[in-house]
């Protein structure tokens, strides 16, 4: 116990005479390393924060309703480029009973970047939400529907759970801060002080976090893994009136060119929202403008021009 507190002892000794030649010498590669270092360290210590939650089902091996939460967190990489796997991490399920209702949560994590860019584009995040789920589906040899919908609140749970969940903090656990004085060794600096500017040192892990696939903190999921792009389909929507102006009903005509079936349409249509989905060609999500009466509504497929009506009287 005494050599191994002594040899730290002298590996402290090496680690602050190294700053003090580096302030010395280079006082600019001085400054960039303690700038790195605090940049690290806010990510290291940063929390995810929720950015919607997703409603879907379990199918398989049970049977059961399930919550995604989308977060976004600075400790998850942002992938290189366009071509690059983009990094995700997937908490473990949850299973939670209120009432007489039972169901799933899982929390998931990208970059806040990553989340951001998808906002603007619904196809980006479309892709985003199916590699969430083909990711549950293969660390959890889950079975998920292929039907969501994006609720109106934008974390199931509490917030402290979900941290919980994502960073494995625990009530008794050590201040990040010291945890990350004690990783910050003489080799991660040497290192940080490389001549190639390039270089950046890796993410700080705790060891437990990448001992094994089950505590795996990112799993990198590749954007070219998912070569479908799913499209919005054209469509028009529209209030019928009757003969005194009275609103009646809500219209909808959606094309679907190159679908032949009604079988291959997956239709959810709930009080004041519609989700229509074709597997692995299109997909469209609506708010409606009035609320709809949805045992009273109906749908028809017309072959000859590919196009599903949807008839929704109002309430």
């Amino acid at each position: 116990m005494e050599t191994s507190s002594k040899g730290l002892l002298t590996q402290v000794t090496q680690f602050w005479n190294l700053l003090d030649d580096l302030a010395e010498s280079d006082p600019e590669g001085y400054e960039k390393f303690i700038q790195q270092q605090l940049k690290e360290g806010k990510q290291l210590c940063a929390a995810p924060e929720p950015q919607l939650c997703l409603q879907t089902r379990i199918l398989k091996p049970k049977e059961k309703t399930l919550f995604i939460n989308l977060c976004q967190w600075t400790r998850i990489p942002a992938p290189q480029s366009a071509t690059h796997p983009v990094p995700l991490t997937v908490g473990k399920p949850e299973d939670t009973t209120e009432t007489s209702d039972a169901y799933t949560v899982i929390d998931v994590a990208y970059n806040p970047d990553v989340l951001q860019a998808a906002e603007k584009n619904q196809v980006k995040k479309n892709q985003l939400i199916q590699m969430a789920m083909k990711c549950i589906e293969e660390q959890f040899q889950f079975t998920l529907s292929h039907s969501y919908h994006i609720t109106k609140f934008r974390i199931k749970g509490s917030i402290q759970r979900m941290k919980q969940n994502l960073m494995g903090i625990q009530t008794d656990s050590i201040d990040l801060r010291e945890k990350m004085r004690r990783e910050l060794t003489l080799g991660q600096i040497q290192s940080s002080t490389m001549s190639n500017p390039d270089h950046s040192p890796q993410l700080l892990l705790r060891k437990d976090q990448v001992s094994g696939k089950a505590m795996c903190l990112i799993e990198e999921i590749s954007s070219t893994e998912i070569q479908v792009e799913i499209k919005i389909p054209a469509y028009e929507l529209k209030i019928v009136h009757d003969h005194n102006e009275k609103p009646l009903k809500t219209e909808l005509k959606v094309e679907l060119p190159g679908i032949n079936s009604v079988s291959l349409c997956d239709l959810s249509v709930s009080e004041d929202d519609l989700l229509i989905e074709v597997s692995e060609k299109y997909r469209l999500h609506l708010n409606l403008p009035k609320p709809i009466d949805t045992e009273m509504t109906t749908a028809k497929f017309i072959k000859e021009n590919s196009t599903l009506i949807i008839t929704m009287p109002l309430v």
